[in-house]
């Protein structure tokens, strides 16, 4: 114990402080002239060499280090140095990692393996040492409702590099992230918010999974022709970069697919996503409440992408751009917000993009939303043809010829049939007699139906009253027609 007359007094610790800060008032005051008699006097290399030196000497990290923050996003668009870097780290994790974030998605062989919030990870690059730390903190409120995380990769390295890095090793980056991406390419679909129904990870607008579709144009049922005409403008279209630039017009293409429910729409979306591999974003305009919204989902989107809008005559109740009030209350999505996101300033924020829209009614669409600029390409999905069918028959039951081909190419020319209605009947038998059979049968009595309708003075194709036709036909029996119905339109009693 201490005591009290062994104490120091008051003014002796005042002094004594005084002291002391006056001391290191002298320190800095030195370390100060030395930094300005150096810049004079000693080469720029020897001057970072010296002060690197001194700085490690009293602590002073930040005289000798440069930290860059690569955040995820870039206002609402995604941060490319961020993904780039983040595709570059998968192939410099070292044993001396601690914790990384593994995953795998459905039917996929890869495992992916990344850094995980707080690991670091040391590279070199033509004698320069990097040092990567993955930075991630809890975000309150998302714009689509969710809680999530804002991620960033912090990149750290000794001052004197700092244009070595922004000029080769960045670049390097982004070039070795391009080519495993481009090796490892899977097409990923993207819906608003997780799939899972939890938070986005890393704070973003858009949720994906593996698109595992296996549509391809070489398995489509559609008229050939129209499939090569289609195949033609995309390959034109994305050869295309300097000629949009030179034109003056934002890198990205619009289609329209309309026809009846069941002729293959969303198939052909598929194929034209694996075809040039690019991500489907799908987009529910139900979900939005405002144009906002809409420019914000734009930008949020990656180049070399495919923006899908579904059924975009009843998707969304959107305002005329001369109605007064809107539909539903609180709701401010409209019109002329979709023109302006389809071909307005915004849509100019990304390259190489596409947007495919979809509708089983052409005729219920505003004018404004079919011209070119919009929607570049009208594509009718038809009821099957006869090249459908063969298509079909060869994806289905692996036959390219049969006795029963000539009367089912002619069937087919005489009724309308969805190629999806086809793909049923095929499915039923792996035995192509029986399967072939059984679409001959299926194609005389949608051809008796489609008479009867015609007869009653119904114009307008209605699956609803075609089933019930179909239905009657199946219980009373056709004289000299021995059919019995699939055991999925039965009902027993």
């Amino acid at each position: 114990m201490f005591s009290q007359a062994s104490m120091p007094s008051t003014s002796s610790v005042l002094s004594a402080y005084t002291t002391f800060a006056a001391s290191a008032m002298v320190v800095k005051t030195m370390l100060h002239e030395v930094k300005t008699m150096a810049k004079q006097l000693i080469p720029q290399q020897l001057q970072e060499k010296i002060l690197s030196g001194i700085g490690r000497l009293i602590g002073d990290q930040s005289s000798y280090q440069m930290t860059l923050v690569i955040e995820e996003y870039n206002g609402y668009a995604m941060n490319q140095i961020f993904e780039a870097s983040e595709i570059y780290l998968q192939t410099k994790i070292s044993p001396s990692v601690d914790r990384l974030r593994v995953s795998q998605a459905p039917r996929e062989k890869n495992i992916l393996v990344t850094i995980s919030k707080g690991e670091k990870v040391i590279d070199l690059f033509e004698g320069i040492q990097l040092k990567w730390e993955m930075v991630s903190s809890a975000e309150k409120q998302l714009a689509m409702g969710d809680k999530g995380e804002r991620r960033s990769i912090e990149l750290s390295f000794l001052k004197k590099n700092m244009e070595k890095v922004l000029s080769s090793y960045l670049p390097y980056v982004v070039e070795m992230s391009e080519m495993i991406k481009e090796e490892n390419k899977v097409v990923k679909l993207h819906s608003l918010g997780n799939p899972q129904g939890g938070a986005v990870v890393g704070g973003g607008a858009w949720g994906c999974i593996n698109l595992d579709h296996p549509s391809t144009f070489e398995t489509l049922a559609m008229d050939l022709n129209l499939k090569e005409e289609l195949i033609k403008d995309l390959d034109r279209f994305v050869r295309r970069r300097k000629f949009y630039k030179r034109v003056g017009k934002a890198w990205k293409r619009g289609y329209l697919l309309y026809g009846p429910p069941g002729t293959g729409k969303t198939s052909l979306i598929a194929a034209m996503a694996n075809y040039l591999k690019f991500d489907i974003y799908d987009l529910e305009l139900s979900n939005l409440l405002r144009n906002s919204q809409l420019r914000k989902i734009l930008v949020s989107t990656k180049n070399r992408s495919i923006l899908v809008i579904e059924d975009i005559d009843c998707s969304a109740e959107l305002q005329d751009r001369q109605a007064g009030r809107y539909n539903q209350p609180n709701t401010e999505l409209t019109l002329s917000g979709l023109l302006n996101f389809i071909d307005g300033l915004w849509s100019s924020c990304g390259d190489e993009r596409i947007i495919v829209f979809t509708t089983n009614h052409r005729d219920r669409l505003d004018p404004a939303l079919l011209r070119p600029g919009r929607m570049d390409m009208h594509i009718h999905m038809s009821y099957c043809t006869p090249y459908g069918f063969k298509t079909l028959a060869s994806n289905y039951l692996g036959v390219s010829k049969h006795r029963l081909f000539p009367k089912i190419e002619r069937l087919i020319t005489e009724v309308e049939v969805t190629p999806a209605e086809i793909a049923e009947e095929l499915m039923k038998s792996e035995d192509a007699d029986v399967a072939l059979e059984g679409v001959v049968e299926f194609l005389m009595s949608a051809k008796i139906v489609g008479k009867e309708v015609g007869e009653e003075g119904i114009t307008e194709r209605q699956d609803v009253v075609v089933e019930t036709k179909r239905q009657k036909i199946w219980s009373e029996g056709i004289e000299g027609f021995d059919y019995m119905p699939p055991a999925s339109s039965m009902s027993f009693l």
